[in-house]
C-alpha cells in the first residue's frame, strides 16, 4: 500500500462507495415498508418470494457495514496511511453488489442487473488498488 495517499483514484472510489452504500442503507431504514412492498412485487414470481424480508434485512446490513468500513478506510488512509479497513470495505462492497446482481438476475430484471454491473466495476478496481 505504498503511497496510498497519492492514489487519488482509491480515495475517490471510496467516496463513491460510501455515498452509494450509506445512502442506500439509510433509505432502506427510513422507508423499510416501501422498500419491502416494492421488493415483494419485484420477486413475486421467483423462488425468493417468501424470503424477501430476510433478504432485505441481509442486504441492508451488508450495505451499512460496507459503507461504514469504506468510511473508516477513507479516514485510515488519509490520516494513518494504512488501508486495511478500506480493503475490507471494498471487498464487502463487491459481495453486496454480487448479492444484488443475483437478485436482479433471478427477478429477470436485466436492466437493473446491468446497472449493478456498472457499480461493480469501480468496486472491484478498488479491491485491485488496495490489495496488500
Amino acid at each position: 500500500m505504498e503511497n496510498i495517499l497519492n492514489n487519488t483514484a482509491a480515495l475517490l472510489i471510496l467516496l463513491f462507495l460510501i455515498i452509494t452504500f450509506l445512502q442506500s442503507g439509510i433509505d432502506k431504514i427510513i422507508d423499510w415498508k416501501g422498500n419491502l412492498g416494492w421488493l415483494k412485487g419485484h420477486f413475486k414470481d421467483t423462488p425468493l418470494k417468501n424470503l424477501v424480508p430476510l433478504l432485505l434485512a441481509t442486504i441492508l446490513l451488508m450495505e451499512v457495514i460496507a459503507g461504514a468500513l469504506c468510511a473508516l478506510g477513507l479516514y485510515q488512509l488519509i490520516f494513518i496511511g494504512e488501508g486495511t479497513f478500506a480493503f475490507y470495505g471494498a471487498i464487502l462492497s463487491c459481495i453486496a453488489l454480487l448479492m444484488l446482481l443475483f437478485g436482479q438476475r433471478v427477478a429477470k430484471d436485466y436492466d437493473g442487473a446491468r446497472t449493478i454491473a456498472i457499480y461493480f466495476i469501480p468496486a472491484i478496481f478498488l479491491v485491485y488498488l488496495l490489495q496488500p
